[in-house]
């Protein structure tokens, strides 16, 4: 596919922007932001130590401060302009569009899951590469459609067991690098309450099940807003979300995330 994106592989620090209305946010959970941090200053130590190397092929990424080799920033596979502005998909199979039914109004990715994109989520949310997800959120705000900067982010909540397990939250680290780069409010408004089953290997009627993925509103959310993730499949989980945002009151929600299963 056509590279569109900006290519920014370089390494940098982000920090969480949230909301000052007490109405509308709350206070981040420092245990969890703590976890994540010490991850990261971890991380750092363990490079001092071993090489770092590229979280895609393992390939060495020498001297240079990189998180991606050459040859894996050159194979991204960026989404080309003119997908779906409903459903991000290049195209509908059938000729109906997947997302038609469902809450959130826009959905967007600037990647496709598959080849680079893929391993680098993997890398993330499986092995705890939490470096990329400073690189993974650039990718999102430097190629983010112009007509959506600007809203505020509110990320998809994570099963609780999913939390514990892994000790950080992805589409949590995504929200806040997207928010921080494009200074906009993060609002702390959505919390997950069932307690889930793996989503991998499961098909999309089975995903869409009522009642399978329970959210609920903390706080009343604002007019428009950008709901994040890392990955797009079926859409039930962003559209269980945009339902409970709707229900609050939010008008307009854009479904953004790093990836577009195709």
């Amino acid at each position: 596919m056509r590279t569109i994106g900006a290519n920014v592989h370089e390494v940098s620090t982000d920090t969480a922007h949230y909301c000052d209305d007490p109405g509308q946010s709350r206070v981040p959970d420092r245990a969890r932001l703590g976890r994540e941090m010490a991850s990261t200053v971890l991380g750092e130590l363990l490079a001092l130590v071993a090489p770092p190397s590229c979280p895609a092929c393992r390939a060495p990424l020498g001297p240079a401060r990189l998180l991606l080799c050459p040859a894996c920033a050159a194979g991204l596979p960026w989404l080309p302009r003119g997908c779906c502005p409903r459903c991000a998909l290049p195209r509908h199979r059938g000729g109906r569009c997947p997302a038609a039914g469902c809450a959130f109004g826009r959905a967007w990715a600037p990647l496709a899951y598959e080849g680079v994109a893929r391993r680098l989520v993997a890398a993330l949310k499986f092995r705890a590469a939490l470096p990329l997800a400073s690189l993974m959120a650039a990718h999102i705000a430097a190629n983010l459609p112009a007509e959506l900067r600007g809203w505020p982010i509110v990320a998809v909540p994570p099963q609780r067991v999913r939390l514990r397990r892994r000790g950080f939250d992805p589409a949590g680290v995504h929200a806040r690098g997207v928010a921080a780069r494009l200074g906009v409010p993060l609002l702390d408004c959505l919390v997950r309450r069932d307690r889930g089953s793996r989503q991998v290997g499961t098909s999309r009627a089975q995903r869409r099940r009522a009642g399978r993925i329970a959210i609920e509103l903390r706080c009343a959310p604002p007019a428009s807003v950008l709901l994040i993730d890392d990955v797009h499949t079926t859409g039930a989980t962003l559209d269980a979300c945009a339902r409970a945002l709707r229900a609050g009151g939010c008008a307009e929600i854009a479904a953004v995330t790093y990836a577009r299963t195709l």
